[in-house]
């Protein structure tokens, strides 16, 4: 364990149940947030500095053993004007992934930091909003076959786990690396993430992840496609996945595993877990939110994707509607800013505010609940 780290305690780490430790490094992080927000640039104090990674900040800011360090937006290709609405983009929770990325990086603030900035810069160069507000038939005109991916029924999201999170399936006998761009199947794949984290809903966190292998050969396996979703979970969607479960392995599987779990992060690789049959499977989810195609299920569910109707999306193309209404969400961005700093302020020696911190959090929970909605 390096130092700084601080290792989450059992039950502990999740928003409803962070130790006064966790909480603390939470504020920190979002005060750092909003200096190099507010400013482009922020100083780190001593303490924090030996946790700056050297491969994704300045020599200045990592290569001296005292002193204070600078964190610079333009340094790391990022912008003061592109911060706030990639962050505020990622709202699923009262702390817009950021709690998650703590906890990926065992509550050590420079770790997460760093963590997060790549996070925000990937989201950026590969226009993951884009990915978010398009139309499928707009997908598709960007990416071939995008349609014949949602078409495929690969992937798909259905029903809940015994812990309420979302299970999202991938029939990988359905898949032929060669039959799509790669372009288009890494589209597909960050489409199906932010549909899942768009679903998740308080008290819940994660998903679980079903990769059912039955009647998988040689010729669905694909390596690239395995690295890309494990790199991605880990570096970009950290904390994002409760449960994996690989079902109905074939032998051909388990001649590849190892490699794949050489990739996994071993967090990831602790929550995953293999099931050999059907009944198997409602060891995780229950016979009601299975679908029946598995046996033991009874939910009588059959993915089918239902094509665009012929100018169903008009309606995006009223611009005075959306400005107002992307107005409305920017106030209450600030609105919630303003919650964010107050709560830092809580609860401190010297707060600003007379309020405690149990108030704030419940009104910046249900303020979250309305940027999300909006």
């Amino acid at each position: 364990m390096a130092k700084g780290d601080i290792l989450t305690p059992p039950g502990t780490g999740y928003i409803d149940c962070l130790t006064p430790d966790q909480k603390k490094i939470l504020k920190e992080v979002w005060s750092i947030i909003f200096s190099i927000a507010d400013s482009g640039e922020v100083i780190v104090p001593p303490e924090l500095k030996c946790y700056i990674q050297k491969d994704s900040l300045s020599e200045e800011a990592a290569g001296h053993e005292a002193g204070m360090a600078k964190i610079s937006l333009q340094e790391l290709g990022l912008s003061v004007d592109k911060l706030r609405p990639i962050l505020w983009d990622n709202v699923m929770g009262d702390h817009p992934g950021i709690r998650e990325l703590c906890s990926a990086r065992k509550w050590n603030v420079m770790k997460a930091l760093n963590m997060m900035f790549k996070a925000f810069k990937w989201r950026l160069d590969e226009d993951i909003p884009s990915i978010k507000y398009s139309t499928d038939t707009q997908l598709n005109e960007l990416y071939p076959k995008f349609f014949a991916q949602l078409d495929s029924g690969k992937f798909y999201i259905h029903g809940t786990d015994y812990e309420n999170r979302p299970v999202v399936y991938l029939h990988n006998h359905l898949h032929r690396p060669r039959d799509q761009p790669n372009k288009t199947l890494e589209r597909l794949v960050v489409y199906v993430i932010e549909a899942g984290r768009a679903l998740v809903q308080h008290p819940v966190e994660t998903v679980c992840l079903v990769f059912d292998l039955t009647g998988t050969t040689l010729e669905n396996l694909d390596y690239e496609m395995a690295k890309y979703l494990s790199s991605i979970f880990e570096a970009y969607y950290p904390e994002s996945l409760g449960r994996i479960i690989y079902h109905g392995a074939p032998i051909v599987f388990w001649a590849v595993w190892k490699l794949v779990e050489s990739w996994m992060d071993p967090v990831v690789a602790s929550k995953v877990r293999f099931t050999k049959n059907d009944q198997d499977l409602t060891q995780y989810i229950p016979a009601e939110h299975l679908p029946d195609r598995y046996k033991g299920g009874r939910n009588r569910y059959t993915y089918k994707y239902i094509y665009p109707e012929p100018r169903e999306n008009d309606c995006m193309n009223d611009t005075e509607t959306k400005n107002r209404l992307v107005a409305e969400w920017k106030a209450m961005m600030w609105k919630f800013e303003a919650l964010t700093r107050e709560w830092i302020a809580a609860g401190t020696e010297n707060p600003t505010t007379a309020r405690v911190e149990e108030e704030i959090e419940a009104e910046r929970s249900q303020l979250t609940k309305d940027l999300r909605a909006a």
